[in-house]
């Protein structure tokens, strides 16, 4: 099980990394405001615009990366397991 734990940290660091470097160049009005969630540009330029395409896939991928590496697959581990000793006993 470490080994889904390190595999959802890297893409949890990984990508937390990429959404706020993103966030720091195209969403900080200012070091006084808003910063990395103020709200995008308002006219931005088409390599902007798949930037911050970019930007919330990264959100997405950190999202199902995380859920997937620390709870589904060790759920279905032990599931698998369970169902490997009832069958088993039986």
């Amino acid at each position: 099980m470490a080994d889904e734990f390190a595999k959802g940290l890297a893409i949890l660091t990984g990508g937390g990394l990429v959404w706020m470097a993103i966030s720091a160049w195209l969403t900080t009005e200012s070091f006084e405001g808003t910063q990395l969630i103020a709200p995008p540009p308002e006219d931005p330029g088409t390599y902007a615009e798949l930037v911050l395409l970019l930007r919330d896939v990264t959100a997405g991928f950190v999202i199902i990366g995380v859920i997937t590496f620390w709870f589904l697959i060790p759920a279905f581990y032990e599931l698998r397991d369970y169902f490997d000793e009832r069958s088993a006993e039986a």
